[in-house]
């Protein structure tokens, strides 16, 4: 398909290397006493990230100037794919337990994440099923099932990682893509009423989930157990005010909230830059989101359209959750801060995926 190509959006280039580069300040920042005291060197986690950091700005840049069309031949072997992935991971000996799920495949600490790969290989084959047969979305049983049926079963292989806030990323943005495409309102709203049920039958199949609501509407029940991450979140966030204690000089990070480096980083950002740091990172992944929404309304095709909206519902989600979880608007959930959470496989892919984002956007109207 022959387009004329300019340049890609500036503005949505510049707001993925300020929230890069600020992410690996905090990763730094928010690991170095935990790096020191586990391997000796607090600069380990930072050196990954940086690795891993260059690795995904290397493949941006390569898809950034590749023609998104390509990705409709690619978007059924790597749908399969993903499903053979998340199948293998589940398997006793070959998955890798981290976190409490089974979640890797890898050696030693390097590793990928299957699930991360499903969230973008969804999106491109809906944004390529919903592009070819897109005047049949607004009939129930031959439009609207079928893709329904593919993010069901992705979803219930990543919840027997399990993965909830993976796989409530995967179906939030895959639900944008079909409400883009025309899904009927009404549908959508009745499968939501279905997937609230869904959602309490997963609660109440597993005593953790319900642990963590319960800490959630009360985590001051258990301190010191169910409620102990939520409130030492809340503790980072408080103390930093307007203009925050300064950067590294969080106190949480000394082994009072788990895992500062990853699911709860935005806690020690705001901790150490304070109201005025917190409300610029979010600034711009508003300025990344509207951006990615500009160029999937201008998009030259359906398909364009489609997976732009796709690729920046999955940044959009993520950050809206793990946000929420950060400031105990939602329960706690292991999900990571886009382009800022210490991480390999989700940092690189998602990188990755901006790069088409911004590849579309070079042929936006």
């Amino acid at each position: 398909m022959a387009k004329a190509r300019s340049a890609p959006d500036v503005w949505m280039i510049g707001s993925v290397a300020l929230i890069l580069v600020i992410g690996l300040v905090m990763v730094y920042s928010a690991s170095a006493v935990l790096a020191f005291h586990d391997y000796g060197d607090k600069f380990y986690y930072v050196k990954r990230q940086l690795l891993f950091a260059s690795l995904g700005i290397g493949a941006m840049i390569f898809t950034m100037n590749l023609d998104y069309w390509i990705w409709r031949k690619w978007a059924g072997l790597a749908l399969l794919v993903c499903f053979g992935l998340l199948i293998i991971v589940l398997i006793p000996g070959i998955g890798v337990v981290r976190g409490g799920a089974r979640s890797w495949l890898g050696i030693s600490s390097f590793g990928i994440q299957p699930s991360e790969f499903m969230k973008l290989a969804m999106v491109l084959f809906l944004a390529k099923l919903l592009s070819q047969n897109q005047q049949q979305i607004t009939l129930f049983t031959k439009g609207l099932l079928p893709p329904l049926g593919l993010m069901g079963l992705a979803f219930g292989l990543i919840m027997m990682q399990p993965d909830l806030g993976t796989g409530a990323v995967m179906m939030g943005a895959s639900l944008l893509v079909l409400f883009i495409a025309g899904a009927r309102l009404k549908h959508l709203a009745s499968l939501g009423l279905v997937g609230v049920a869904g959602l309490v039958g997963l609660i109440l199949a597993a005593p953790y989930r319900l642990d963590r609501i319960t800490a959630f509407l009360d985590p001051w029940q258990d301190p010191l157990g169910k409620g102990y991450q939520a409130i030492q979140s809340l503790y980072a966030i408080g103390p930093g005010g307007l203009v925050g204690l300064g950067l590294g000089m969080s106190r949480q990070k000394f082994n009072y909230l788990p895992e500062p480096q990853t699911d709860f980083i935005f806690s020690i950002l705001a901790e150490e830059l304070g109201f005025i740091g917190g409300s610029a990172i979010i600034i711009l992944f508003l300025i990344l989101v509207w951006r990615g929404l500009r160029t999937a309304v201008y998009a030259p095709d359906t398909f364009g359209s489609l997976l732009a909206a796709g690729i920046i519902g999955i940044v959009g989600v993520q950050v809206l959750i793990n946000i929420g979880v950060v400031i105990g608007l939602m329960p706690v959930t292991g999900i990571t801060l886009p382009l800022v959470s210490y991480g390999g496989s989700s940092l690189t892919l998602l990188l990755t995926a901006l790069g088409i984002l911004l590849n579309i956007s070079r042929y936006s109207r």
